[in-house]
């Protein structure tokens, strides 16, 4: 199975000793990034919908970008799906697997793989940053990472997508174009009220799940079911065809 994530505004870009590869798409990242640096801090900060500080940080790496040190992508994320699937963690063989079997959508790299080098960014899939492709990331990406994807699932073997990415993020593989079945996996907490899906929660799960699917070396989607990290449980009541629903007793916040 292939496996997708979103990525994370966090970054933790300190060294790792760990060779790197070449985006699929870095011609297309460049690009991006030259179309953001034309942005004034204003611009950014408009689009981005964030402080004036962080506009400042991001102009700063958009005008620096193709000269900033660099890092593994899976090292480099550090938001709460990277705090689930744990990849400094996995040993040479299981990131190995991982560098086949896992994906990493991005709005400025579109696809990465978790040895790719990647630049200190931040651009959101959903930005409606204008390129000569049309008024947003969606159009510029158009039905490219679907057919990305659908080669890298050629290569394995496999017919099989399991979607651990936002819905913001997986919106960008556009239906039509992606032959593939897809698995979307949903994490959920036990209220008193009934079982609900608490963001923070549901992306360290996803993370999880990957890692859970790496580590295992999973090929079939029903074993999906037997994920049961951090006290989940697969309840076959709430679930749907390609929509297995995991629930687990409530979290102190």
């Amino acid at each position: 199975m292939l496996v997708v994530l979103s990525p994370a505004k966090k970054l933790d870009m300190s060294a790792v000793d760990i060779p790197a590869t070449d985006p699929h798409f870095a011609d297309d990242a460049e690009s991006l990034a030259r179309t953001a640096r034309r942005l004034t801090r204003k611009d950014l900060q408009k689009l981005m919908g964030i402080s004036e500080t962080l506009a400042k940080l991001n102009a700063d790496r958009f005008k620096a970008f193709g000269t900033m040190e660099t890092k593994p992508a899976a090292l480099a994320f550090a938001g709460d799906t990277y705090t689930g699937l744990e990849a400094g963690s996995l040993d040479p063989e299981e990131m190995d697997y991982a560098q086949d079997h896992l994906r990493i959508l991005s709005g400025l790299y579109g696809l990465l793989r978790p040895r790719d080098a990647i630049e200190p960014y931040r651009l959101e899939m959903g930005s409606r940053l204008k390129t000569r492709r049309g008024t947003s990331l969606y159009d510029y990406w158009g039905d490219r990472i679907a057919k990305a994807l659908n080669e890298h699932a050629d290569t394995l073997g496999t017919d099989t997508l399991v979607n651990c990415a936002s819905q913001e993020y997986f919106g960008a593989v556009k239906p039509g174009a992606l032959k593939l079945r897809v698995v979307t996996p949903v994490f959920m907490e036990d209220k008193p009220e009934g079982p609900k899906v608490v963001s923070f929660f549901a992306k360290q799960a996803r993370g999880a799940m990957a890692r859970f699917i790496l580590q295992r070396r999973l090929t079939d989607p029903d074993s999906l079911t037997g994920f049961d990290s951090g006290g989940y449980r697969h309840r076959p009541d709430l679930s749907e065809p390609g929509k297995p629903v995991f629930v687990r007793p409530q979290q102190a916040a």
